[in-house]
């Protein structure tokens, strides 16, 4: 869905220009994430959606991706059935879900109506999806039998009330996927959401490889991801770049009722490769810790050379 998508924005910011579509992208960037209550979307208009689109989707399609994948990892073999996303916007996480699993039916909820416009047309004739206009907040009742709930870059949107509103309503489908930004008050945004998703019952099974208490001393440290970003010639039209990539950082839990195994071991940093020996840090059930594979462990060696950040241990998968 990488092209497919990259096809869909190419023609975004056709008739506008440069200059408009930079400057809209700049204002969405500084209002948009976490300082708008829902009642008064900021993306009041389609060239406000175009360029939020073109600046976004591609970023939040890949960290949702990324998500989805070590999730599905844990299932081998499981289909959803069905998804909702909320506060979907879009349409990035319907794009990254039919990646994962071709054919899945998505059902976009959103306040802006702007934006379910825009994602509609993206997808038209690419992706089974329904697009819902929907308050996101207080209320909010997620259809029996959901298969996948995803909340994508949304949380911080919220009131704190919202917010848990939002994941106790995730909470009751079979399986919940929730993505915040990679910094500090993202993955405190993940870490209450991860708490109530175990206190409703729900068993977490990536990144972490265990339900209990993060081991992580909050205010010291904070547990993100990386995600590759190859830029399209639109994409470093409206953010000004020059580079063909960048690395979007991302938190997440996924959170299921169904069979599942996590990991033995995550990686929770960028492996460090020295002269013979790699050393990787992970989270385990026993907490915190760090892994050295050396040159004598042969193929477990060559495997964790080639390790990634977000991925599982070799030979502890």
């Amino acid at each position: 869905m990488h092209e497919e998508l990259r096809g869909a924005l190419g023609g975004l910011l056709d008739g506008l220009p440069a200059k408009q579509a930079s400057a809209a992208v700049e204002r969405l960037i500084a209002n948009y994430r976490g300082r708008t209550p829902t009642d008064a979307p900021v993306l009041r208009d389609r060239a406000d959606v175009a360029a939020y689109a073109a600046y976004r989707m591609p970023a939040t399609f890949e960290a949702v991706r990324a998500a989805l994948v070590e999730f599905g990892a844990r299932v081998p073999g499981w289909v959803p059935g069905s998804h909702l996303d909320i506060g979907g916007g879009t349409g990035a996480a319907a794009w990254a879900a039919a990646d994962v699993w071709p054919g899945l039916r998505t059902t976009v909820w959103d306040w802006a109506e702007p934006a379910l416009a825009l994602g509609r047309e993206l997808a038209e004739g690419r992706l089974e999806t329904r697009w819902q206009r929907q308050v996101i907040g207080a209320g909010l009742v997620v259809p029996e039998d959901t298969g996948l709930v995803t909340v994508s870059y949304v949380l911080g949107e919220l009131t704190a009330r919202d917010r848990e509103a939002v994941v106790a309503a995730a909470a009751t489908a079979r399986t919940a996927v929730l993505i915040e930004p990679g910094t500090p008050d993202g993955y405190a945004r993940i870490r209450a959401a991860r708490e109530q998703l175990v206190a409703a019952g729900m068993r977490v099974v990536a990144p972490c490889p265990h339900s209990a208490e993060c081991p992580i001393t909050p205010g010291e440290d904070w547990c993100h991801f990386s995600a590759r970003v190859n830029r399209s010639s639109l994409h470093r039209q409206v953010k000004g770049g020059s580079l063909p990539y960048e690395d979007e950082k991302y938190a997440y839990v996924a959170a299921t009722r169904v069979a599942a195994e996590p990991a033995a071991a995550r990686i929770v940093r960028k492996p460090q490769l020295r002269k013979g020996q790699v050393l990787l840090d992970v989270c385990t059930a026993e907490g915190l810790g760090r892994r050295t594979v050396t040159k004598r462990q042969g193929a477990v060696y060559r495997a964790a050379r080639d390790a990634s950040w977000g991925g599982t241990v070799p030979g502890e998968e």
